[in-house]
């Protein structure tokens, strides 16, 4: 289909499209960084700058695609709800649409937003295209299914034509894998800016890539290696798990400091998701109306739910809807990691001094041996912090 990526980012959602054989006809982005990506990885494909100065849609535009912003939608934001400042930008996509409709949405954001303000926020979207005459669905899909990152986000597919959108989003359905892993086999991921509520963990994996700042300050995750080894990763291996090939956000510093990469990488859709998706738009599968459920009478959304043109059901799925194998985390990696700094290091510990979190064992321990390294009076631990030889082949 002729797509136009609207809110693109550094082009997840477009680059997942075109592998699987869809074309982007315009792309539409008014972050500078970002779009200096795009202009890179994107050289044949017009780019807009404010989706609210945006006239129209390409007379071809098949399917509209978005992963709209998410700081009002954010259970780290300020919880404005779809009407906030940033987020309310989505009412752009329905103006489009009213002047020129298209038979194809697709939209991707915070698995939050089933919840926020009890699902206000997705409440507007539904009546919003349902006004319109589409039948939608959606689903939770968790990026783990396709790399080392644990990475929830609500994918929404509404269409006009008569493909059943529920034959798009719910015709798979994979069992979790729950890797049996150990400190001294594994590496497990974890976000030193936690410690006493939410660890956000992740054992052979990274937790969800966050954002950071938009004047550039990083919040890598932090990972400890088998070696005892504890790391912030690479960008370029950051990139790589959101699925994008090695270095895809350098061309953003040609107009801002590095560091925004983080920003960029962190807001961006996983390639792999976005390409599966891609699939079965061109390939729908069926769908087996024995996983309908009723909602709930409080108005809370499920994980995914389905609108047929009559009546709103329910889903009973899971999060993945394949499982691809891939390489253990600490052989995934091909950069050297960065050692978890001293003040990070010991801030994350002082927070675990406060929390009932239980954690596996030694893992505390590994990480008060890092930090006596890290200030220098260990003797006993003395990592190389760089990755072995099968890791960065």
């Amino acid at each position: 289909m002729k797509v136009a990526g609207l809110f693109a980012g550094i082009g997840g959602l477009e680059s997942g499209l075109a592998a699987a054989g869809h074309e982007s006809l315009m792309l539409c982005e008014i972050w500078a960084p970002a779009r200096a990506v795009l202009s890179a990885r994107f050289p044949d494909v017009p780019i807009e700058t404010d989706v609210v100065d945006l006239k129209a849609l390409p007379t071809e535009t098949e399917v509209v695609v978005g992963g709209f912003p998410c700081q009002d939608l954010s259970q780290a934001g300020m919880t404005a709800g779809i009407a906030g400042k940033r987020s309310g930008l989505v009412g752009h996509v329905f103006r489009l649409l009213d002047q020129r409709p298209v038979p194809w949405v697709v939209l991707e954001n915070v698995s939050f937003m089933l919840h926020l303000d009890k699902g206000r926020g997705l409440r507007t979207l539904i009546e919003a295209f349902e006004e319109r005459g589409y039948r939608w669905a959606y689903r939770v899909v968790n990026s783990l299914a396709f790399l080392p990152q644990r990475r929830e986000r609500v994918l929404f597919v509404a269409t006009t034509t008569d493909v059943d959108p529920a034959a798009v989003l719910f015709s798979s359905d994979a069992a979790a894998h729950d890797p049996d892993t150990t400190l001294s086999t594994h590496a497990h991921g974890f976000y030193w800016t936690e410690g006493i509520r939410g660890l956000g963990w992740a054992p052979d994996a990274i937790p969800t890539l966050k954002n950071g700042s938009t004047v550039g300050i990083a919040s890598p995750p932090a990972i400890m290696l088998p070696s005892g080894e504890v790391v912030t990763p690479d960008i370029r291996d950051a990139e790589r798990l959101q699925g994008f090939e090695a270095g895809w956000t350098e061309p953003a510093t040609t107009v801002g400091r590095a560091s925004l990469r983080w920003s960029l990488v962190g807001n961006a859709v996983t390639v792999p998701v976005a390409k599966w998706l891609g699939e079965q738009l061109a390939n729908p599968g069926s769908y087996d109306a024995h996983r309908d459920r009723d909602l709930a009478s409080d108005g809370r959304w499920p994980k995914a739910a389905r609108f047929d043109g009559d009546r709103r059901r329910g889903v009973e799925i899971g999060k993945f809807p394949v499982w691809r194998e891939r390489p253990a985390l600490v052989e995934f990696l091909r950069f050297d990691g960065k050692p978890l700094s001293e003040r990070a290091t010991r801030g994350f510990l002082s927070r675990t001094d406060r929390s009932t979190l239980r954690f596996l064992p030694d893992f505390l321990e590994r990480l008060r041996r890092h930090l006596d390294y890290m200030e220098g009076g260990g003797g006993l631990f003395a990592p190389s912090y760089e990755l072995s030889a099968v890791a960065a082949e």
